[in-house]
This record gives structure tokens, C-alpha cells and sequence, in this order.
């Protein structure tokens, strides 16, 4: 089970506020929006927040690593709160829905590179594209 925002923000040495801890729920709920999405989820229930503070709150949480940033290519950034592994991406070519997909093969990275050139590999990024089933059903 993971610590509630409060903890995770504390451990993290941030402090503790309303909008920061609005975008986690908002995040924990909702895995793979985007900014604007946060933006609105986090104004249900905090109408004065800014755009500014969200921004700065996905920002302080990113660089933190409570949060994680994606961006599939040709689509906006997008944030999530499974940070604790090595995970991966499935994309829908037609709508853009996200779904988290585990590591294919073996350990953190996941993949071996065929040559590493000198670098300490200690993530791979890896994108899956195709159609999901709800777009696959309507072709």
C-alpha cells in the first residue's frame, strides 16, 4: 500500500500543502492525464487553485519523483504516480488511452541494449502503439 500524500510529501521533503496534495488524489485516480485534466480535477473540489500552482505542483512533484512524466510522441505530457519501477506504456493510435504495461522481459532495465556504449543503464523507455479494444470494436 503506499503512504498517503502527506507522508510521501514529507518524506520527500517537500511541505505539505492543499494544491500538492490535491494533484496527488487527483493523479492517484486518474493515471495518465494531462495537465489540463489535473488542472480540472484538482478545481472540483479546490475552485481557487491556479493553473500556475498546478503547473508548479507537477513540476516540484516530478522533480521529487512522486510523479512521473511521460510523453509519448505526438501527444502532450502526461502524469502518473507509479514511479517505484521500471514500467512501460501501451497507446491507442485512434483516442490516445494509456495503459501502464510491466516490464517485458526480466529485471530493471528490462532490456539489455546491444551496446551500451559506456553508459550505467538504469531505465528503458519503451512505447507500445496499436489500437485499444473500444476503437478496435467501432472499425
Amino acid at each position: 500500500m503506499t503512504p498517503d500524500g502527506e507522508a510521501q510529501l514529507r518524506a520527500a521533503s517537500l511541505r505539505v500543502t492543499r494544491p500538492r496534495l490535491a494533484v496527488l488524489t487527483a493523479l492517484r485516480g486518474h493515471p495518465h492525464v494531462d495537465t489540463d485534466t489535473v488542472i480540472s480535477l484538482v478545481r472540483a473540489d479546490h475552485p481557487t487553485v491556479s493553473h500556475q500552482a498546478v503547473y508548479d505542483v507537477l513540476r516540484a512533484l516530478t522533480n521529487a519523483g512522486l510523479v512521473r512524466r511521460i510523453e509519448p510522441a505526438g501527444a502532450t505530457a502526461r502524469y502518473e504516480t507509479r514511479t517505484s519501477d521500471n514500467h512501460h506504456h501501451v497507446v491507442c493510435r485512434s483516442c490516445g488511452a494509456i495503459a501502464d504495461v510491466d516490464c517485458a522481459v526480466g529485471h530493471a532495465p528490462c532490456l539489455t541494449a546491444s551496446h551500451g556504449h559506456g553508459f550505467v543503464i538504469d531505465e528503458a523507455e519503451v512505447v507500445y502503439w496499436g489500437t485499444c479494444p473500444d476503437c478496435s470494436e467501432g472499425s
